[in-house]
């Protein structure tokens, strides 16, 4: 299958650099969001960049980025952490949408995160599901505790965005076929509303 042609990973962060840029400044330009918009979108969709954000709800790519309907191809899940399902959500956007970008977008104060913290230091992580999440995320919770930063909850997520999306990049499998889809980790600070690429 040949691809369709989007924009570069190179332009598409450029993008959304500008992006997260006007919505720090409370500068938004994004108007694409109107009922000509919806129109437009019917007949298919071109978003440049896929973004794997955390189900938060102080995370909205859309927002952060200051982008309209069908800008971006967002996968939500708590602690942004690399499944089948979201690999197979990559793996469309990609293939069928042209996306040569994948942001796995990692935010401060990430309860998943927390959680994996705590579990990691003995505590339940009460749920029947949340396990899986912690444990998805404990292996980046071990790399933080090794690095021996001063704020084991921050340095895990960062690592945990890092480790998602080497964990992504590095599946042959998964990535078969998806040439020059390059995936790159960031951090949402949520106090300053700045998006930084790791």
């Amino acid at each position: 299958m040949s691809r369709i042609k989007n924009l570069s990973s190179a332009d598409a962060i450029a993008r959304l650099k500008a992006g997260n840029a006007r919505y720090v400044s409370d500068t938004p330009e994004a108007l694409r969001r109107d009922s000509a918009r919806r129109a437009e979108l019917t007949g298919g969709q071109s978003p440049y960049a896929t973004i794997i954000a955390c189900a938060d709800s102080r995370v909205g790519p859309e927002i952060v980025f200051d982008e309209g309907l069908g800008d971006l191809f967002v996968i939500r899940v708590a602690g942004n952490i690399n499944s089948p399902d979201v690999l197979g959500s990559v793996e469309y956007a990609s293939l069928h949408l042209g996306v040569n970008l994948v942001v796995v977008l990692g935010h401060q104060s990430c309860g998943a995160v927390g959680a994996a913290v705590a579990a990691d230091g003995g505590a339940d992580a009460h749920g029947n599901h949340i396990d899986s999440l912690v444990d998805a995320i404990l292996p980046a919770v071990q790399q933080a505790k090794a690095g021996g930063g001063d704020d084991l909850g921050d340095d895990s997520i960062r690592a945990n965005a890092s480790l998602q999306a080497a964990l992504m990049g590095g599946d042959e499998q998964a990535m078969a076929g998806i040439d020059g889809c390059d995936v790159v980790p960031a951090y949402y600070s949520l106090a300053t509303g700045e998006v930084s690429f790791l």
